[in-house]
């Protein structure tokens, strides 16, 4: 049988909003995590109960909540998308290279946004799990992620 048990309900006066940009340089495919850069931006404006978005600006690059304890996570899931999306599929767009129309596949896949519950001021992630842009493209990038925080601030 399974159980679903309600926790305790909050109730927020939404009454602040702050935004931001983060530029982050990638070293090429794989996994960049953001989860302290988006921590410190939430206790730079004072951050208590709302909620944090963040926006990729980019269709070849994603991000995800994944695993940050076993980096083999990491390398499965790069490994996995590789099969999902390979480069030598015969896609008819290849402006950029063999990896540019792979990468936006991956991008449609894992997805451009993520919002995140934030409780007295810290993201409410579970225990093994952080925030990371994916790089899908072969060569280093500068990615642009526009990250917002809603809610109550001190």
């Amino acid at each position: 049988m399974v159980r679903i048990r309600q926790g305790e309900v909050r109730e927020s006066v939404v009454s602040r909003r702050f935004s931001t940009t983060l530029a982050v340089d990638t070293g090429g495919r794989g996994f960049t995590e953001i989860t302290g850069a988006v921590a410190a931006f939430l206790e730079g404006v004072g951050a208590g109960d709302g909620e944090v978005s963040l926006f990729c600006r980019h269709t070849s690059a994603s991000l995800t909540i994944q695993e940050n304890a076993d980096p083999d996570v990491r390398v499965d899931l790069l490994t996995a998308l590789e099969r999902l999306a390979p480069e030598n599929a015969g896609w008819v767009h290849d402006l950029e290279g063999p990896d540019d129309m792979p990468a936006h596949i991956k991008a449609m896949l894992t997805g451009v946004s993520l919002a995140v519950p934030v409780l007295e001021g810290r993201m409410a992630l579970g225990t093994w799990q952080g925030l990371y842009l994916v790089e899908h493209r072969v060569r280093p990038h500068r990615r642009e992620l526009v990250v917002a925080f809603v809610g109550e601030a001190h």
